[in-house]
């Protein structure tokens, strides 16, 4: 059985897929079609049920959950990795309201975030993740801004950019629970029992990748072109964690808040985790 897969070029998402993808864990049968774009590309395409199995930011989550369950291995949380709001300068958080802010997509968890955070600043724009940087370094005075996603929360001083908000922290002082930020869903229209053995086995790609980590593998390396492999590593141990191998009920917690957050901003209904997640469902 053949399935589509789609996941960004981030070393995080080709830490965790390499070996899925390519071949290096036995997939009983499954043939995964390997589909890289950026995350926003992802979310576009899960509101449309594109993919078989896909990465989507949770922001986008209540968008797809007329096609998606959300698979208990393959995510992104934890604490410490949120956003960051981003300006050339030093300016007081408030003077955000009146800048042009550049965001990595309507539909990310990036952007859900800062909704939360600063409801006031409504002159967004949407761009590609890492467009962001380049875009508030060309702003004529203080008027561009910028949430950057990624490995960019790796680079931006060597820039001479400045953070001016945490968007990670905000949520975890609002919330205790670790931020959300990214996860795997699978096509509801699948079997079960297919389900639960990609779920088994992006599980297992994640221990075969740790199994050889740090070392980093040529599929990791030639995505990331333009990172140094410290960068790489980084980025890795920033996203890749105990939640990636199980959200468990603590990362089920957490995606529940943010969805209910979203709810309430935009219809006012609740959900359920047995509507969410794969291992509730079944």
């Amino acid at each position: 059985m053949k399935l589509t897969i789609g996941f960004s070029p981030c070393p995080n998402d080709t830490f965790i897929f390499d070996a899925l993808v390519n071949g290096r864990i036995n997939t009983k049968g499954l043939q995964y079609e390997a589909v890289m774009e950026d995350v926003q590309t992802l979310n576009e395409w899960a509101i449309e049920g594109k993919l078989d199995v896909t990465k989507i930011s949770f922001g986008v989550l209540p968008l797809v959950l007329k096609h998606y369950l959300v698979m208990d291995s393959g995510s992104a949380l934890g604490k410490g990795v949120g956003p960051l709001v981003i300006h050339k300068n030093k300016i007081p958080l408030l003077d955000i309201n009146f800048c042009t802010i550049a965001l990595p997509g309507e539909n990310t968890t990036a952007h859900l975030l800062f909704a939360m955070a600063c409801p006031d600043a409504t002159n967004k724009i949407f761009m590609r993740y890492d467009e962001i940087e380049d875009f508030v370094l060309q702003g004529e005075g203080s008027n561009h801004a910028g949430v950057i996603i990624h490995e960019n929360r790796f680079t931006y001083q060597e820039k001479g950019l400045h953070a001016l908000l945490d968007l990670g922290n905000y949520w975890e002082e609002k919330t205790t629970s670790p931020i959300p930020l990214g996860g795997i869903v699978v096509k509801r229209t699948l079997e079960i029992g297919t389900q639960k053995e990609v779920e088994l086995q992006i599980r297992e790609s994640i221990l075969m990748a740790y199994m050889e980590y740090p070392r980093l593998s040529i599929f990791v390396k030639q995505h990331a072109r333009e990172m140094s492999e410290h960068v790489m590593r980084s980025h890795i141990d920033l996203y890749v964690n105990e939640y990636s191998r199980s959200i468990g009920s603590v990362g089920q917690e957490a995606i529940i808040k943010l969805l209910n957050i979203h709810q309430k901003i935009y219809t006012g209904k609740e959900v359920k985790p047995d509507e969410v997640f794969l291992t509730a469902a079944n």
